[in-house]
């Protein structure tokens, strides 16, 4: 049940995670060098200097973060005249101070309302972006990748391992050698030598990691409809004159789904890992997309210098979610045996 809801949690970050991030822009990608990979709490006052923004939906808003091109400027103190506002930047070091000036007439509204403290909660990241937003954010990859890549194994290995096990003969045995001709390939090889051919992106892992997740589906579908066509309903299904279609898709598949529901949990956490390793590997999601796998290969460098916490938190993040997916898992399958 605590697995249960900590992935119903992360279901929600994953399709609000621009309303609940501080830095609710496109892929939280609000650079400032100046305060690069700071530690959990650091505040800092930002002056943000504003620009048009553009008009967006709410959808819009919800699938690709707020439409901006606000600037943001770290800074130490400012100091108001009749016609300009003069900062003091922020900087690490107590003996540079540089200044910046800009026109009030910049600002639409007052001032102070352009000027915040803003609290990096998660610290910031080596290019200096809100680590939380994009701890946030990147949960709708390693989220979604889950549902997509399961959905494509599922319809592919439930068609296959369908048709294999109810006609047998010739197609049967073609069916099971192209399984064992995928299965003998290593998966995270097949993974990149699909994602190469489609480009990189995300959506192109998505498909890739679905296409090369089918196998075990097909195989454990084969062997439930072989052990399903013997049934006396089946044979009772035929005598009545359905179709083959119906007897599969209507008759067979709904009394074989138990262990069916339980491969697709260990499918989840299975294409959670893939995705991160290939992000890893830069050829999961490109930058500035945030993503859990590209977090740890921009930051795993930084263990030895004193700020693990850059590639802990993600690698985390990705071991609490596969650990709450092969839970379910399990408790599906201990629920679905009806040997219990």
């Amino acid at each position: 049940m605590f697995s249960f809801l900590y992935i119903t949690l992360c279901g929600f970050i994953a399709v609000f995670c621009y309303g609940i991030s501080p830095d609710n822009t496109s892929d939280a990608n609000q650079m400032n060098l100046e305060i690069h990979s700071k530690k959990p709490g650091f505040s800092v006052q930002i002056l943000t200097i504003p620009s048009e923004e553009k008009k967006q939906s709410f959808f819009n808003y919800i699938v690709n973060g707020r439409n901006t091109q606000n600037t943001e400027i770290p800074i130490e103190s400012y100091t108001i005249n009749n016609t300009e506002i003069e900062v003091v930047l922020y900087s690490e070091s107590n003996n540079t101070i540089q200044t910046k000036s800009f026109p009030l007439s910049k600002f639409d509204k007052k001032i102070s309302q352009y000027i915040t403290t803003k609290k990096y909660y998660f610290g910031t990241d080596k290019y200096g972006r809100d680590f939380l937003s994009r701890m946030l954010i990147g949960t709708r990859i390693s989220f979604f990748i889950g549902f997509i890549a399961v959905f494509i194994s599922l319809l592919i290995g439930i068609s296959i391992g369908a048709i294999a096990g109810y006609y047998e003969g010739k197609i049967d045995v073609f069916i099971m050698w192209l399984i064992n001709i995928t299965w003998s390939i290593p998966t995270l090889l097949l993974v990149i030598a699909i994602t190469l051919a489609l480009g990189k992106g995300y959506w192109q892992v998505f498909i890739a990691v679905g296409l090369t997740m089918w196998v075990e589906v097909a195989r454990v579908v084969r062997g439930q409809v072989l052990s399903a066509k013997q049934q006396q309903y089946v044979e009772a299904a035929k005598v009545l004159g359905f179709s083959d279609f119906r007897i599969i898709f209507k008759h067979i598949l709904p009394n074989i789904m138990a262990p069916v529901i339980v491969i697709s949990a260990a499918n989840f956490a299975a294409a959670i890992l893939i995705e991160s390793g290939l992000s890893f590997l830069g050829i999961g999601a490109q930058p500035p997309t945030p993503s859990w796998g590209a977090m740890i290969k921009d930051h795993y460098s930084y263990i030895i210098l004193g700020k693990a916490y850059l590639a802990v938190i993600p690698g985390l993040a990705i071991m609490s979610l596969v650990l709450a997916f092969m839970l379910i898992g399990n408790a599906l399958r201990d629920a679905l045996d009806v040997k219990n």
